[in-house]
C-alpha cells in the first residue's frame, strides 16, 4: 500500500492511493487483505487532511479510461479541499438529521442489493446512469470510521465485480460524500453523456432501479 502525491495535481494538495503492489486493473479483483489496507489508508489520510486545515477531503475513485483514469492500475485519489464542493453544498440541506432524504431512501428495502454490517448497497432510486448504486449506513452518521470504510470497500468491490459480470469491464466513477449522512455514490459510465445531460442536467436512464437491483442481486 502506498500513498503518493499526484504527479499532475489539479488542486493545492492531491494524493494517489495505490491500492496494491499487484498489477490489478479493477478494484473488483482485490482480496480482503488488500481492501483492509485501503480502508486504513483512506481513514488515515482523511484524518491527516483535516488536521492540516482542509475541512473537506474529497475521496474519489475512477476506473477505466472513459471514466477519467489515466493509469491502468487500480487506485483512488484524495483531494484536500478547504470547503465542501458545490455538489455537496447543494446536497447537504437534504441530508440534515431529522429530515434526511437518504434516511427515507434507506427505509425502503426494495432496492437493496447486499449488506455488510450496518452498511447497505442499493440501487439509486433516481440514478443518472444504468446501475448507479449507493453505499450508506442505515443509521444517520456524518462521518465514516475505519470499520465502516472497510465495509464500504467490500461493498464497493461487490458492486464493481457484479457489474463486470453483467456488462463486462465497465468504466465507472465513485466518490465519498460526508458531513451529514455519509455515503458512496457509484456511477457506471455505460452511456455517453451528451448535451442533454451536461447542458440541461437531464439524465436519460433506460434501466429502472428495481430492475437494476434485481440484476445486481442475482
Amino acid at each position: 500500500m502506498r500513498v503518493v502525491p499526484n504527479l499532475y495535481p489539479a488542486f493545492e494538495h492531491q494524493e494517489v492511493i495505490v491500492h496494491t503492489p499487484r498489477h490489478v486493473r479493477t478494484l473488483g479483483e482485490l482480496d480482503d487483505e488488500e481492501l483492509a489496507a485501503i480502508a486504513v489508508a483512506w481513514h488515515e489520510r482523511l484524518g491527516a487532511a483535516r488536521e492540516a486545515g482542509f475541512d473537506y477531503p474529497f475521496l474519489l475513485f475512477n476506473e477505466g479510461r472513459e471514466a477519467g483514469a489515466s493509469l491502468p492500475h487500480t487506485h483512488s485519489q484524495l483531494v484536500w479541499l478547504r470547503e465542501a464542493p458545490p455538489e455537496v453544498q447543494d446536497e447537504l440541506p437534504r441530508l440534515v438529521s431529522g429530515a434526511c432524504a437518504l434516511c427515507e431512501v434507506l427505509a425502503d428495502d426494495t432496492l437493496e442489493i447486499a449488506v455488510d454490517g450496518d452498511l447497505s448497497l442499493r440501487a439509486a432510486p433516481a440514478g443518472r446512469t444504468p446501475y448507479e448504486v449507493l453505499i450508506a449506513p442505515r443509521a444517520h452518521d456524518a462521518e465514516p470510521g475505519l470499520e465502516a470504510l472497510g465495509s464500504a470497500a467490500r461493498l464497493l468491490r461487490l458492486a464493481v465485480s457484479r457489474l463486470r459480470d453483467l456488462e463486462g469491464p465497465t468504466p465507472l466513477n465513485a466518490w465519498l460524500h460526508h458531513g451529514a449522512h455519509w455515503h458512496f455514490e457509484i456511477v457506471p459510465r455505460l452511456p455517453v453523456l451528451a448535451s442533454l445531460e451536461l447542458g440541461g442536467g437531464i439524465f436519460v436512464n433506460w434501466l429502472a432501479p428495481e430492475e437494476a437491483a434485481a440484476r445486481l442481486r442475482s
